[in-house]
């Protein structure tokens, strides 16, 4: 029986908080608590990864580079672990081999000690290259296995990616159970079997969802393993992690014995019981236990943005709908396991399915690149009749995904050209492109606090609107935006809001973002759903057939092709890049 301490990564800083609060927390808030992080003596901290990133350039107007300098000058005892998607980087695609091999280099130079480094379909082609990478830089690899349940995925198998895993030079084997999909019986099954075949350490990744962690981490204990992951109490639970503190307490004097002060992380669970607070808007539903998440298998961080998507898409009510169709999807694409980024791309897929009213009536762009294997290799046979719609007779893709992509580092930094020269700018443009452009433009200006707006509930019987009113003596009239549309509001003096519908809900007609109303004869194509224009395909005047792609929206973070609805001329064209959409907005008008 395995009598050394038991190590702990604490994950407050990155997977607790995506977790629970869609990946919001402003790192102002992180650094008044972290000397005391440093002091505790975790095996590891995680304060990065892919969705940090993301979240930090499109929503917090932060760089994420900048946070690790600063985290890592206030605590610079502890190792800092990020979270790697292998080829896949901080992003949603695959890049060529010089960009991973550029973020990896460059992420050891602003602190980070420990990789845990992922492939989203256990296709281990896919971290080959951040793996040497990491290995050249003198850090440490921590290769994972991404768990899940399906009809081709068992014991045996996972024992396989094991030892291939450590034959590629894993320091540290991770089972990574995004989902907390993970039995007891299982548990202690995997890690003792794992133990007899492999020698390096095995790190426990899980998440409570389904509320059986705390009997999984008892077995795991008592299988061996080696080290566990944990988040702070005021931050764990629900769609979260075990406590960092009940772990504490109950080996508190027993051969796996933490070792940890108690009362140092009391005072740190203090600190973050009022910080969650101030996110309160973004807190996921599923604060309990969920048992069906065995069944959907959505991982933790993966409900919470959800949630916020369909929040700002005014369909939080079909969460339910979208919750069922996962694992149809699922199914169809050949069981991945749902971490990112096939985690997003086969929940926006389901989303788009349930949103659309019919099934694979739009494809994202990633799910249709996954179905032709330019993720990897899918764990199973893919539907027939999908697989079909996708292909249009092209070649599905056999060898490593990146072995087609050529350098794209030179490329990037010439569009980007001398306006942001630093590395970590030219990163960010590699891995996120227009996004990161847009960041640019704002950083460092004052923003707002992050707010999330639940849509607003319609009464059950509607009283009949009344003349609008004149705007009284000492009122105010202010233009305000909720979720991306233009309102007008009367604020009266003492700070009351003005309920006449001509002035309180009447969109304002000058919108930079809403597009113009059609003048045209033709016919409109309108937005099949909310989100931005990313690209457009077409001009004015282009001959184009029913069914072609006019343009690209972005939407749940994932690109979707809007196809003509009729054969015709494009007479004009309402909508411009970086618009923000509503569903039923018109984009083009075609004759």
């Amino acid at each position: 029986m395995e009598t050394a301490p038991l190590k702990i990564t604490e994950l407050v800083l990155r997977d607790a908080h995506q977790s629970l609060l869609a990946t919001r927390m402003r790192t102002e808030d992180m650094l008044p608590v972290a000397e005391k992080l440093d002091q505790v003596g975790f095996f590891s901290l995680e304060m990065w990864g892919g969705a940090t990133f993301d979240t930090c350039i499109r929503f917090l107007n932060e760089d994420p580079w900048e946070r690790a300098r600063a985290l890592k000058k206030k605590m610079p005892n502890t190792p800092f672990q990020m979270l790697l998607r292998g080829q896949n980087a901080v992003g949603y695609r695959h890049y060529a081999d010089d960009i991973v091999e550029r973020f990896v280099k460059q992420s050891v130079e602003v602190g980070i000690n420990i990789f845990r480094i992922f492939d989203a379909l256990n296709d281990f082609r896919n971290i080959e290259t951040a793996i040497k990478t990491v290995k050249n830089c003198g850090e440490t690899v921590e290769g994972c296995i991404s768990y899940t349940v399906s009809p081709v995925h068992n014991i045996k198998l996972y024992l396989e990616m094991a030892k291939q895993l450590e034959d590629m030079g894993s320091d540290i084997l991770c089972i990574k159970d995004m989902a907390g999909l993970l039995t007891p019986n299982v548990t202690k099954s995997l890690i003792t079997e794992i133990k007899k075949i492999i020698k390096i350490p095995i790190h426990l990744h899980t998440h409570a969802t389904t509320g059986l962690v705390g009997m999984n981490m008892q077995c795991a204990i008592e299988a061996g393993v080696d080290m566990v992951d944990t988040a702070i109490s005021s931050l764990s639970m629900g769609t979260s992690h075990y406590a960092t503190e009940c772990l504490v307490a109950a080996l508190k004097g027993t051969p796996r014995d933490t070792g940890l002060d108690l009362d140092l992380l009391e005072e740190i669970n203090d600190y973050f019981t009022e910080v969650r607070k101030k996110y309160v808007a973004f807190e996921s539903d599923f604060k309990g236990v969920d048992i069906n998440i065995l069944k959907s298998q959505i991982p933790g961080g993966m409900i919470s943005n959800m949630e916020n998507q369909l929040r700002e898409q005014n369909a939080l009510h079909k969460l339910d709908e979208v919750l069922k169709e996962v694992p149809r999807v699922r199914k169809d694409m050949g069981y991945p396991p749902l971490v990112t980024p096939t985690s997003q791309i086969v929940g926006s897929q389901a989303t788009l399915n349930v949103l659309t009213g019919e099934r694979y009536k739009m494809i994202t762009k990633e799910t249709r690149q996954c179905l032709l294997g330019n993720y990897g290799k899918l764990p199973a046979t893919i539907d027939e009749e999908l697989l079909a719609k996708v292909s249009e007779g092209k070649k599905l893709t056999s060898c490593r995904p990146a072995d087609l992509l050529d350098p794209e580092w030179d490329k990037a930094c010439k569009e980007l050209g001398d306006k942001y020269t630093s590395e970590d700018d030219r990163l960010t443009y590699a891995l996120f492109g227009k996004w990161a452009l847009k960041f640019f433009e704002t950083r460092g200006k004052p923003q707002a606090e992050p707010v999330a707006i639940a849509p607003a509930k319609t009464p059950a019987t509607a009283p009949a609107p009344s003349a609008a009113p004149a705007v009284p003596a000492g009122s105010a009239v202010y233009k305000v935006r909720v979720n991306g549309k233009d309102y007008t509001v009367e604020v009266s003096t003492g700070g009351a809001v003005g309920a006449s519908p001509s002035i309180a809900t009447v969109p304002a007609t000058a919108s930079v973002n809403a597009p113009a109303p059609s003048t045209a004869s033709g016919s409109p194509l309108i937005a099949p759903l909310p989100g931005s224009i990313f690209t457009m395909i077409c001009k004015e005047g282009d001959v184009v057939n029913e069914g072609d792609t006019v343009l690209i929206m972005e939407s749940m973070k994932m690109e979707s092709e809007v196809n003509a609805h009729r054969s015709g001329t494009i007479q004009s064209i309402l909508v411009k890049e970086g618009d923000n959409v509503q569903t039923g907005d018109e984009l083009v008008i075609i004759g």
